[in-house]
């Protein structure tokens, strides 16, 4: 997950409002759905009287969550690029690659280094049993932990979280050719367009493998090229308000299609070709728009409530790799199904202020100062 960072950090660009919110809201959403497959909520007296639409908005929305986060990786990848060097086809491709890698490595390696330990401790919860230790590791370090899982079963959850990371690396691989052959934004438009297309097709007619369905590389591809355009496009819309704002109506109203209104998605047959995920995308592209300065007239009341929100959203990556090192150990304290609510919710609640914590502690301590430490010795500013 790609971020425009906190300035009161060391490595840390400036970050935005709306972006930290839209990403805070996909992170917490993945932790929501990842602590209901350990204590299913449905099984409270709340839970079994919550209307559907909101029970699967709220609890199991964890792969829109990722398909948010791939909208607002390629948004935000595509607006740092032009930051760095002005202009798309200037870019360098080597330089685009040691500063990725200097960005996802350092948590990437020091969380497989822990997982491989716990494996070795055979803790509950983190032991590879569908293949050899080293296979996991290989397919992680190479980002093609979506193909092993495909091919032979899930992994722990703590290493299955990696398929969204390998889907994003793989396109980044390729994204600074692009930009080189293209030349131009049009062409860049039209080439990314073409990822567009294959992403619903991927998703439904090019594979029988369930899996593999959700999990392709090409699967999660559209909302990484909608997020690009998005922000060609909004260089252009920066000083139009008005247009903004019905990039914003329209974002909100289609997103509220997609993420709440399911069932009625599905019988549109939206669900059946693919172009639920893809419409997700757009929605969201179209609020990143409408939400990219760094500074928004939330209002105080606004500003206040969201802050816990934008708190997740700023360190994203971190909470994302580490949630499951929390969530795996927290799932033998939580509620029998069928428990009254209020344990239930503690359950959920602790779940997501410890997950929040570390990443934050993560981001503090580790990742921000490692980052801006790696790029210095490269001789490039934090970014």
């Amino acid at each position: 997950m790609t971020h425009l960072r906190d300035s009161s950090l060391p490595g840390r660009q400036p970050h935005s409002d709306g972006i930290d919110l839209l990403r805070g809201l996909s992170v917490v959403w993945v932790i929501l759905f990842h602590l209901q497959l350990r204590m299913p909520f449905e099984t409270t007296p709340l839970g079994a009287r919550l209307p559907p639409e909101i029970f699967n908005a709220v609890l199991r929305s964890g792969y829109y969550g990722v398909v948010i986060f791939f909208a607002i990786s390629g948004f935000l990848i595509t607006t740092t690029s032009l930051r760095r060097w002005g202009r798309l086809d200037t870019i360098n491709p080597v330089d685009f690659y040691v500063l990725r890698l200097t960005r996802i490595w350092p948590c990437l390696i020091a969380l497989l280094a822990v997982l491989c330990l716990l494996h070795l401790l055979a803790a509950d919860g983190f032991v590879v049993t569908t293949v050899p230790l080293y296979r996991a590791l290989l397919a992680a370090l190479s980002f093609h932990v979506n193909w092993l899982e495909a091919a032979t079963g899930y992994l722990p959850g703590s290493w299955d979280i990696l398929w969204s990371l390998a889907v994003e690396e793989m396109f980044y691989f390729v994204f600074p050719l692009l930009c080189l052959i293209a030349r131009t934004p049009g062409r860049l438009v039209a080439m990314l367009c073409v990822f567009v297309v294959l992403g619903p097709l991927a998703r439904t007619v090019l594979t029988d493998n369930d899996l593999w369905a959700d999990k392709s590389y090409l699967s999660g591809v559209d909302a990484i090229a909608l997020g690009c355009i998005a922000a060609l496009v909004s260089q252009r819309v920066r000083d139009r308000p008005a247009l903004r704002g019905a990039c914003l109506a329209a974002g909100v109203l289609l997103f509220a299609l997609i993420f709440v209104f399911r069932r009625q998605t599905s019988e549109l047959g939206l669900t059946a070709l693919g172009l639920n995920v893809t419409a997700l995308a757009l929605a969201v592209c179209l609020m990143l728009i409408a939400l990219q300065d760094r500074r928004l007239a939330f209002g105080a009341c606004a500003l206040a409530v969201t802050a816990p929100i934008r708190w997740f959203g700023r360190n994203s990556y971190e909470v994302y790799l580490s949630h499951m090192l929390v969530i795996t150990p927290l799932a033998s304290l939580a509620p029998a199904a069928g428990s009254d609510t209020v344990p239930a919710l503690m359950f959920f609640l602790a779940g997501l202020v410890l997950s929040g914590i570390t990443g934050d502690l993560i981001a503090r301590f580790y990742s921000a100062p490692l980052n801006a430490g790696l790029r210095s010795l490269y001789g490039q500013r934090p970014g």
